[in-house]
């Protein structure tokens, strides 16, 4: 897994052209609903914060089977699934194709990018034989490629210009006296808490899930600054014996407004005093894609060092497999319905 994680600047960069040679013109304010489960999910969820922020597009991101029901042949629909076998993706992709909407694939092989193949459907395909949480790069790498033409200038120099400083980082990042294992001993056995602005929530989502899979433990994530509006009652509410039981972790970016910044230093003052953990974890560079890419390669080597503390194998998830075996609901199933 460590490997795997160290391929991200070239699995990025990789990600990024694939994409961009498939990219379709901007349609102006059409739609672009991105479809996912799981670690393709994640991808699509971490462009979003970049789209929204930078472009006039608007990108949405479906965990579901189901489209909305006003979409139309204006849209265009990205069908995300590194084993191309989720069942969600596969029947969303039918669904597209029921009301005409431009569809594009990013997967590895499996039914969705046959199917793709025999209905000319366009497909982004990325590298096979790895979990689709570690193909994260060329997942996300892809989708930006696909979207560059609705940023302002072209990001191919940007990303590449990326790709070689997090080389060094990632570097840095897997010491183990590094800032990853540092924040792993902090944490150690407390059940911890990520939390970012609204624009870095995709970020906070990806830790939770690295360290529910990789370290085999739960984790929760929130953003900021809905949190303040409820969590921080619950927060305020809670025991000295609870508080120290977790550890909350605050992924602020450098460019952060003020008042967010007030805000985080207000709830950290509030969890310390009730005995609570808390560290800040910063994302620094002007730049929020080198921000974004950065705490991805920092939430990575946490959760593998959380993994190392525990004993445990972060690469298999057998509970997934199982859930597969048990239900009936399969791939090839779906194509029958």
């Amino acid at each position: 897994m460590r490997a795997l994680a160290a391929n991200l600047p070239t699995a990025l960069r990789e990600g990024f052209s694939t994409g961009l040679d498939l990219a379709p013109p901007a349609r102006g304010a059409s739609p672009i609903v991105a479809v996912g489960m799981g670690g393709s999910g994640i991808a699509a969820d971490l462009a979003r914060g970049v789209v929204d922020a930078e472009t006039p597009a608007m990108l949405s991101v479906l965990r579901s089977p189901e489209l909305p029901r006003g979409l139309d042949a204006r849209a265009h629909v990205i069908l995300v699934s590194y084993s191309g076998d989720t069942w969600e993706t596969l029947r969303a992709f039918e669904a597209a194709g029921r009301v005409g909407a431009r569809r594009t694939v990013v997967s590895s092989g499996g039914e969705l990018a046959d199917r793709a193949a025999e209905e000319g459907v366009g497909i982004l395909l990325v590298p096979s034989g790895q979990p689709p949480r570690s193909a994260v790069g060329h997942l996300f790498g892809g989708i930006l490629g696909l979207l560059d033409p609705w940023f302002p200038e072209s990001n191919e120099d940007r990303v590449s210009r990326i790709s070689e400083r997090l080389r060094g980082r990632i570097g840095a990042f897997a010491k183990p006296k590094g800032p990853a294992a540092n924040l792993a001993a902090s944490v150690g056995e407390r059940f911890p808490f990520i939390y970012a602005e609204s624009s870095f929530l995709a970020l906070a989502r990806r830790w939770t899930t690295q360290i529910e899979e990789n370290a085999k433990r739960l984790a929760s994530f929130d953003e900021a600054p809905e949190l303040f509006h409820n969590a921080l009652v619950g927060w305020d509410a809670t025991g000295r014996a609870e508080a120290s039981r977790t550890a909350t972790l605050l992924l602020e970016w450098s460019e952060q407004s003020p008042p967010m910044r007030e805000r985080f230093r207000y709830l950290e003052r509030l969890l310390t005093a009730r005995g609570g953990k808390v560290a800040r974890v910063p994302l620094e560079s002007e730049d929020r894609l080198e921000a974004l890419i950065n705490g991805i390669a920092l939430g990575d080597q946490f959760s593998l060092f959380l993994a190392e503390r525990r004993r445990v194998d972060p690469l298999p998830v057998e509970a997934i497999t199982r859930l597969k075996t048990a239900l009936p609901d399969s791939p090839r199933s779906s194509r029958r319905r």
